[in-house]
């Protein structure tokens, strides 16, 4: 069991049969009345962010998470298929009691440059400015001037920003 001041960010608990993982948490001790615990809760099902508010103290059912390391082979329609090996280090999913719950990708990929416009004379790693390109997942990027065609780029998974070369 898991009481309320064991709260940590991240933690899966089991709030009346439904799993959430814990987003944010705030211990409040008001000067009068009993402490509580306002939370805002990420459902593991379908990703809905609530608020919820729980007495200091009350018990909640923590829930095993496991982290198991995929391979992406291949997207069917709107099913994506992936491969447990632990050779690869492509995506990450989340097993929420023995199920998978959540892909959890690196934050960032290394990728090539497939089409952007050529570099011009004098344009360099000091010289500033951007130019789109699409990187070899059909992906579209703002690149520094002096990235061509075949460079290896690394990318930020999360906002999908230009990070360096790789």
């Amino acid at each position: 069991m898991l009481s309320t001041n064991q709260f940590k960010n991240g933690n899966h608990i089991d709030v009346e049969g439904t799993i959430f993982k814990i987003v944010e948490f705030q211990h409040v001790k008001p000067g009068k009345g009993g402490a509580f615990v306002r939370t805002k809760l990420r459902r593991a099902s379908d990703g809905a962010v609530i608020d919820r508010t729980f007495r200091a103290g009350e018990k909640f059912r923590a829930v095993r998470t496991e982290v198991h390391r995929l391979q992406y082979l291949y997207r069917d329609g709107s099913d994506a298929h992936f491969m447990d090996t632990e050779s690869y280090e492509q995506l990450v999913m989340l097993y929420i009691d023995g199920q998978p719950a959540d892909v959890q990708l690196p934050s960032a990929i290394d990728v090539a440059v497939t089409e952007t416009e050529p570099g011009l004379r004098g344009d360099t790693a000091s010289g500033g400015g951007n130019k789109p390109a699409v990187v070899e997942t059909g992906a579209r990027v703002q690149v520094p001037l002096f990235i061509n065609i075949g460079d290896v780029v690394r990318v930020d998974t999360r906002s999908g920003d230009y990070v360096s070369r790789a």
